[in-house]
């Protein structure tokens, strides 16, 4: 049998309408110049933003400038949506089969992309934490724009996957002052695996040169007026969607001339903009991976076949996650990675229970 045959189709979750989601069977043409077929290895869930697509949340006005960059369809459904995504070449131009990659592709068994989309996992990373090279790059695009100086008194705001991220990267930093803030006291183990300190927004400390906000909530924008300093920065990382905060701007952000930039990782910070591209800004965020300590934001696991239960049960409440890691039933996955066992198909799954 070809591997044209071997790869006629392929597995897709999509998104089918407000907090729907299936798996759906697709063609899958041969790959043409310049092109890879990767089978996946691993997928990981934003849970942020793929919640906000689950629910059909995109506003109307922002769909174009918030689609994924390999992204099939048009929000807010039907959508082929997702970028965490690790797998091996199988086929494609010389030098590339047998190359284990990240791609900021949706969640799919096996898919044809460009070698040009493609970012090589260097050796020390395994292909399970390399999941996380798409937060850790929307980490860094966040510290590209605050500029951390020497000396710095910093604050984050948000223990969550990208909060902690920023955190982890910023401990690495000479500065005089770092906080995780969460409202959540039991963050503070987590805050402990990262080697950071960690306060509750009562008892944090305040200015600060620099607050990153990354809690996603009115009250934790509120906490960052409050906390930052005397014309100080304030940088946010949080995606409302549709929903509306309301800030009290009549209080410290006026009288203290104070300062919210949006941080966006569609296009690399303005600060390196015309010095960093995106696929360089992917290649550091992978290298950044051969620490260990990134396997503490993989907190949990499911099978690809489970996918549309797990997204609802994270949509629901009902399951906690930082990145929350599908599995798919590939050799591959043992080749590239440690072993790893797989449900029979006797076994109930998130979708039947």
């Amino acid at each position: 049998m070809t591997t044209s045959e071997q790869h006629a189709t392929a597995t897709a979750y999509w998104t089918v309408g407000p907090e729907q989601g299936e798996l759906r069977s697709e063609d899958l043409p041969a790959p043409g110049p310049g092109e890879a077929l990767v089978r996946t290895l691993y997928s990981g869930i934003s849970k942020g933003t793929e919640l906000v697509v689950h629910r059909a949340s995109v506003p109307e006005c922002v769909a174009n400038a918030m689609a994924a960059p390999n992204q099939v369809g048009d929000f807010p459904y039907p959508v082929k949506f997702g970028y965490l995504t690790v797998g091996v070449v199988e086929d494609g131009p010389e030098g590339w089969a047998g190359r284990t990659v990240f791609c900021l592709y949706p969640h799919q068994d096996r898919f044809i992309v460009r070698v040009e989309s493609l970012t090589v996992i260097p050796d020390g990373v395994p292909a399970r934490r390399a999941v996380l090279t798409g937060t850790v790059e929307t980490a860094i695009n966040g510290l590209w724009e605050a500029g951390p100086r020497l000396g710095d008194r910093v604050a984050v705001i948000g223990a969550g996957l990208v909060g902690g991220m920023v955190a982890r990267l910023l401990a690495g930093f000479p500065l005089a002052r770092l906080q995780l803030i969460d409202v959540d006291p039991a963050k503070r183990a987590f805050a402990d695996a990262l080697g950071v300190d960690f306060s509750h927004p009562d008892d944090a400390l305040p200015d600060c040169d620099i607050v990153i906000h990354c809690s996603a909530s009115q009250e934790g924008l509120q906490r960052s007026l409050q906390l930052v300093g005397d014309d100080g920065d304030i940088i946010e990382m949080s995606w409302y969607a549709d929903r509306k905060i309301s800030l009290p701007l009549g209080e410290d952000f006026h009288a203290r001339r104070l300062s919210i930039r949006a941080s966006q990782v569609g296009v690399v910070a303005r600060a390196r903009r015309h010095r960093r591209t995106n696929a360089e800004r992917l290649a550091l965020a992978v290298s950044l991976l051969q620490d260990p300590v990134f396997d503490v934001f993989l907190t949990g696991s499911s099978t690809f076949a489970e996918l549309p239960g797990v997204v609802q049960r994270l949509a629901d409440g009902n399951l906690d996650a930082l990145c929350h890691v599908i599995e798919y039933p590939s050799w591959d996955a043992q080749s590239a990675d440690q072993p790893t066992e797989f449900k029979s198909a006797d076994q109930p799954t998130e979708a039947t229970r």
